[in-house]
């Protein structure tokens, strides 16, 4: 899956694959059922129960629980069941355990982390994505979803507009080769006359500093007098600030703010 970002740059994610999004949610399913084991357990042993009573009883150790232990079961039940899921993928950032074992992580389909809201959706559909089972979920919707699906989404990513990835940590540069490659971000290209003054970008905030990097990154998008505009409009407040001293036969806005950019990431890398 291929998305494009607003600074036009492509960002790749690997869809994961059936076989791994079945193992990840059998493990998931695993735990369940051995957290709501253990739940019954021990509230049979609370209601002066024991584990013997349980496995000798001929099936009728349900009814014969205290109301309360009934009440709280059906409630344990309920709770591993729908919030599960949706805690764990809204912590974990789109990992349960299963997926974390797997690298399995779910995003919105534009590549943004996944918040609570996706979480929830996706995961309330889960019933019908399990149809015909719920007890033991089988997942026949969700499969035949998946498979007609171009993203491979079942029914609860389709409302929830969201996709699971695989994650590829493995395959991420070193940091010696991310900056031995030469740079590509469009706000680090000159275009204009190099720059020549002495201005102090230590005054500079973050946020002044991004504002230069989107007008540099997005300017091949404006025409030229929408470009001069804008890059005088974002350049006469840092002057300003900045005070720098220039030469006006040789002085253009947006090379200001190309000077300004470089200065300020080569004092970043400096001081870090």
């Amino acid at each position: 899956m291929v998305i494009e970002t607003p600074e036009r740059v492509p960002l790749e994610f690997a869809l994961a694959s059936i076989g791994n999004r079945f193992l990840a949610v059998a493990l998931d399913h695993a735990i369940q059922y051995l957290a709501l084991f253990l739940l019954y357990w021990a509230i049979i042993s609370l209601s002066q129960g024991s584990l013997a009573s349980l496995m000798n009883s001929s099936g009728d150790s349900f009814a014969e629980m205290p109301k309360w232990a009934v009440a709280v079961l059906i409630f344990a039940i309920f709770i591993v069941f729908s919030a599960y899921f949706i805690l764990f993928e809204w912590l974990w950032n789109g990992q349960t355990p299963g997926k974390r074992l797997l690298k399995l992580r779910v995003i919105r389909e534009d590549g943004r982390p996944l918040t609570i809201w996706e979480a929830i959706t996706r995961n309330l559909v889960r019933i019908c994505d399990a149809i015909p089972g719920f007890v033991i979920p089988v997942y026949s919707l969700g499969l035949i979803a998946i498979f007609l699906s171009p993203r491979d989404q079942r029914l609860g990513d389709i409302f929830a507009g969201t996709v699971v990835i695989r994650e590829r940590t493995d395959e991420a540069p070193t940091f010696a080769e991310t900056f031995s490659t030469t740079i590509s971000d469009a706000a680090f290209s000159r275009v204009q006359k190099r720059f020549d003054s002495n201005f102090d970008t230590g005054k500079l905030s973050d946020r002044e500093v991004e504002v230069v990097e989107i007008f540099l990154r997005r300017r091949w998008d404006l025409t030229e007098r929408q470009r001069s505009w804008m890059a005088w409009r974002i350049a006469l407040p840092l002057m300003y600030k900045l005070k720098p001293n220039y030469d006006a036969s040789d002085f253009t806005y947006e090379g200001f703010l190309e000077e300004l950019l470089h200065r300020f990431h080569s004092r970043r890398r400096y001081l870090n």
